[in-house]
């Protein structure tokens, strides 16, 4: 029911946004017509409809120009379609639609300099198309400002652009990946900028882009989607830099995509002895990939999650995976059907490998490590080992039996020179040795804060913790007050206890340094780093707020992203994924933690917008403690600026570029924002892709030329 709500809200808006751009006061303006004559067949027509000029176009009524001339006129209210026939020949026009229908024996389309329009109720269309839809000749005298039809001089079919697509002909069956490119027969059109290309269907003359850019006479690739399998129209609009229509051209073809998957990176007949870059090789536009893995000595398959299909995947096998293997890609199409590539019998024949990690030759052991082992095969056991390089004595660090790492806090019982090296055993009780890391241990006491990090802003009841490299007799935390240098001692007490807590009155507020003091069991003090602090007890507002109410949230976004996707050719249906996704359907925008002062953020970008900045939550880390931190997020006036400045992100830093050339397709414009690092979320593209399909929003990205 949800669902069904939203989607049934907002296409009505939708529709009623494209009505009003389309008839509404974004129109070039028409000239006066009060001195503009029609004559038919030698006979002048008075009528309350005389033609029209705009865009420097003569329209006419074509009702009024069809039915003199004896043809029949059928409008069709629902769709907003003219039928026009005489004799043998038909048209089909559409209102705010450059597509034209033609049938004379057969039926072929073309594309008009000007869609056909309603004014005054009624519906006008260019000279030259009544002339090619009647195959009648229309004249126009400038001197007399006159129109003249003549249906005694019959003429044949005038293209209105010299443009044709190169490598596309009529009727053909498109089976695979196609280039898509356009040839001009004289000149380019002045002042093209972009050329976009779209996949129309034939019945309603609507579709989707797939392909643009800004190289004109440039070739592009179209991955069409089988699931479009049937007859379609593939068609080329070049647009100058305000989006004008400038000039184009459509040919109809039949979608027979029959997909096909090849495997590389890998070949039969291969030994592999080291990580392999999978790759599938697709004909087609697929949602997402796996790769099946399977070891045919053991039988165990192992089928990879959902990756991007036109990235690569890193397979490294495993010593158990030693013997034949056969490997396959398996491709999915947006419906889910799978497709599957001839497999790779490959013959694996990985050595052991066993390294140690955390630490490297050359470190001076001062602050905490973290020990742990890249190893290719089970193991039963591991020992961490110290070696003293003069003496050759061993001490263990620790032993577990299975695997764990180990976090290894040096003290100055184990200052010196040592190697540092890892001993397993694997599930037969054989030993394997690591090579050893050589370091030098300063054995410095140390003491280290944790749970509390620098610029943290303390709030409410503060958990306060410690790490030492000694043993401790007792422990204290002391505050600094940063402008008067006074301290005051919030928790003490003996070292044993892990943790204490403090909570902050308002006599407190204020900035301040923090640092933790003990002693040692030997009565010597030591004390941490000191890190600056602030201490708040006022109201803190939540840090998100809805933007609007989520049952609204589609039909508030939808508007701004097809208005974004005409100017920009960005997917409106990825936009739209991608702010439901970022914001939990609108209920979660930055708002200031200190002020309430809505950011109208919806894409969490820091820094300083429009309105400034709104100081919220984010989190850093300090020895080894994940806290939470203030951070400036850009502010907005009003939402369509930060949707605008989203998308300035996306079109103008370098590293999204890839991202721009398929930004006109959901799917791959998911993938590619994977690949970007747009997010470090590996499910990110896909749950675009599942927002999207499930609530339909690719309707937002379709179009007519």
């Amino acid at each position: 029911m949800f669902k069904r709500g939203l989607a049934c809200n907002w296409r009505v808006c939708v529709i009623l946004l494209l009505a009003l751009v389309m008839l509404g006061g974004m129109a070039p303006a028409v000239m006066a017509t009060d001195n503009v004559g029609l004559v038919i067949d030698g006979e002048r027509i008075d009528t309350s409809l005389p033609p029209v000029i705009k865009n420097n176009r003569t329209l006419v009524p074509v009702r009024l120009v069809s039915e003199k001339m004896g043809a029949v006129v059928d409008w069709n209210a629902e769709n907003k379609t003219v039928h026009i026939v005489k004799g043998n020949r038909s048209v089909v026009l559409r209102i705010d639609n450059r597509l034209i229908d033609y049938t004379e024996d057969e039926t072929s389309f073309s594309l008009c300099d000007v869609p056909p329009q309603i004014m005054d109720s009624r519906t006008f269309v260019p000279l030259r198309l009544v002339s090619n839809a009647l195959g009648v000749t229309i004249n126009w005298d400038q001197d007399s400002r006159t129109v003249y039809v003549d249906s005694q001089k019959p003429v044949n079919f005038t293209p209105f652009f010299d443009v044709t697509l190169a490598t596309i002909h009529p009727g053909q069956v498109v089976t695979a990946t196609t280039t898509l490119q356009v040839n001009f027969g004289s000149e380019k059109p002045a002042g093209a900028t972009e050329i976009r290309f779209y996949r129309l269907d034939p019945n309603t003359g609507r579709g989707f882009v797939i392909a643009r850019g800004s190289d004109i006479s440039g070739t592009y690739n179209w991955l069409p989607d089988p699931a479009n399998n049937g007859p379609c129209l593939v068609a080329a609009g070049i647009y100058n830099e305000q989006g004008d229509f400038l000039a184009g051209t459509v040919v109809p073809v039949e979608l027979g995509v029959t997909p096909q998957v090849y495997l590389g990176g890998v070949a039969s007949g291969q030994t592999v002895t080291d990580a392999l870059s999978l790759q599938a090789n697709l004909n087609f536009l697929a949602e997402y990939v796996e790769y099946e893995i399977k070891n045919n000595d053991t039988g165990s398959v192992i089928v990879t999650g959902e990756t991007d299909p036109q990235g690569a995947y890193g397979w490294t096998p495993q010593w158990n995976d030693n013997g034949s293997v056969s490997i396959r890609a398996i491709a999915y199409d947006s419906e889910g059907q799978p497709y599957y590539s001839a497999p790779a019998d490959v013959t694996v024949n990985v050595e052991r490998k066993l390294a140690l990690k955390g630490v490297s030759s050359g470190v001076i052991g001062e602050k905490p490590l973290t020990l742990w082992l890249s190893c290719n095969y089970p193991l039963s056991q591991v020992e961490y080992i110290l070696k003293d390089q003069t003496t050759g004595e061993e001490i263990l660090l620790f032993q577990f039996d299975g695997y764990s790492s180990y976090k290894w806090f040096p003290g100055p019982e184990q200052a010196g020179k040592w190697q540092v090296f890892a001993r397993a055993k694997d599930s037969n009780g054989t030993t394997y040795t690591t090579e050893p890391a050589w370091v030098e241990i300063k054995g410095t006491p140390q003491l280290l804060l944790q749970a509390v990090g620098p610029e943290q802003v303390l709030t409410g009841t503060v958990k306060l913790k410690y790490l030492a490299n000694i043993p401790l007799n007792t422990i204290e935390y002391h505050l600094t007050n940063q402008k008067n240098g006074s301290t005051m001692v919030i928790a003490e007490g003996s070292a044993s206890e892990v943790e204490y807590s403090w909570t902050p009155e308002k006599k407190d507020e204020g900035y301040w340094n923090l640092q933790a003091v003990a002693t040692t069991s030997g009565g010597d003090r030591i004390t941490s780093e000191s890190i600056p602090v602030q201490v708040y007890t006022g109201k803190i507002y939540t840090s998100k707020k809805p933007i609007v109410a989520k049952d609204k949230f589609l039909d508030f976004i939808s508007p701004m992203a097809t208005q974004s996707r005409e100017k920009t050719g960005m997917s409106a249906a990825l936009q739209a994924a991608q702010a439901i996704l970022e914001t939990g359907w609108g209920q979660s925008t930055p708002v200031d933690k200190y002020s309430g002062k809505m950011s109208y953020n919806m894409f969490g970008i820091k820094g300083s917008g429009s309105a400034g900045s709104v100081v919220a939550n984010t989190w850093e880390e300090y020895n080894g403690i994940t806290f939470r931190i203030d951070a400036k997020f850009r502010a907005y006036q009003k939402p369509t600026e930060s949707w605008a400045d989203h998308k300035s992100l996306l079109l103008t830093k370098s590293r999204y570029a890839p991202l721009r050339e398929v930004m006109h397709d959901s799917t791959q414009g998911a993938w590619a924002l994977r690949r970007c690092g747009y997010a470090t979320d590996s499910k990110y593209p896909l749950k675009l892709i599942d927002i999207i399909k499930r609530y339909d929003l690719h309707l937002l990205d379709e179009v007519s030329i």
